[in-house]
């Protein structure tokens, strides 16, 4: 792990300084670092995929306890100070990419790299991680709901994320990524961060938080795909009541016509507003669309 002050003289080093633009913020306190990984229960059996591993200051802890690290970092200038850094580590592989291929694919890199550990170590697989504040929504989406998924999310960001991560019903923070998130697993909001555990200090406080994929809720759902769709065309009008909002139906939704049946077998109020159902409601709606498609 690096101090702040060794972080500093690695940048300075190497010419160049955080860059504000990739939501570059190290995690400066050892202390939380060493709680963020402990949270994970790392084994020697797991991969740990560890999105923008900076300088390589938490890499090398993860490099310790887990069989296989794979550490994404997109800066060139960051990537080639991590690998100095941990040039004796035959446990971590490097990949100086963009963890997003588009914002809802991971890079394929990831996914080959990922599948190629699980040939060799049998543990559970999970992203622990400083998440870099601009991508940290679209990452943990696409790790939860995509193709390649992960056992368990450990990580910081900022807390208007997390906020939205947790939230409830009938909240303002209640949206497509809170929904999702119930829908597959469990939710805990560990710790609240303030601007001064990270350099340079964001202008936000962040935290910490863990995501436990649930097997037994994920077999709930019939289509994660069509559930998506679902819960996106519902909650980009979330403030319209739910019938006017089928008229914006597209793809496979666009083929549904007895939104009223649907609606009435799962018991819920077509005059209610997108924002004030739960997962599980939009779990219903999403599963008995599925059945109606099949029947087509």
């Amino acid at each position: 792990m690096q101090t702040k002050q060794q972080i500093q003289k690695l940048l300075a080093s190497a010419g160049t300084s955080p860059n504000k633009h990739l939501g570059q913020n190290f995690l400066i306190d050892l202390n939380l670092m060493r709680l963020l990984v402990q949270s994970a229960n790392i084994t020697p059996d797991d991969i740990v995929l560890e999105v923008g591993c900076g300088t390589g200051s938490m890499t090398q802890l993860l490099a310790e306890h887990a069989g296989k690290v794979i550490a994404v970092e997109f800066d060139d200038i960051l990537t080639k100070i991590a690998k100095s850094q941990l040039a004796n580590k035959q446990n971590v592989d490097f990949l100086n990419i963009d963890i997003l291929k588009t914002k809802h694919v991971i890079s394929p890199l990831v996914t080959e790299t990922i599948k190629k550990a699980t040939e060799h170590f049998p543990g559970r697989t999970m992203l622990v991680a400083n998440l870099p504040y601009n991508v940290a929504s679209p990452v943990i989406m696409n790790l939860v709901t995509g193709k390649t998924t992960v056992d368990s999310t450990h990580v910081t960001v900022q807390k208007e994320v997390a906020d939205r991560m947790a939230a409830t019903p009938n909240s303002d923070n209640y949206g497509i990524l809170s929904i999702l998130l119930a829908a597959t697993g469990d939710i805990k909001l560990e710790r609240i961060l303030k601007p001064d555990v990270f350099w340079p200090q964001p202008k936000v406080d962040s935290a910490m938080v863990t995501f436990t994929h649930n097997e037994q809720k994920v077999k709930q759902i019939h289509d994660i795909d069509l559930l998506i769709q679902v819960v996106n065309l519902f909650m980009q009008h979330r403030r319209k009541m739910l019938k006017p909002c089928t008229k914006f139906a597209e793809g496979k939704l666009k083929e549904i016509h007895n939104w009223s049946v649907i609606f009435q077998d799962c018991c819920i109020d077509p005059h209610n507003r997108p924002e004030i159902l739960s997962p599980e409601d939009y779990i219903s709606i999403a599963n008995l669309c599925c059945e109606y498609l099949a029947k087509e």
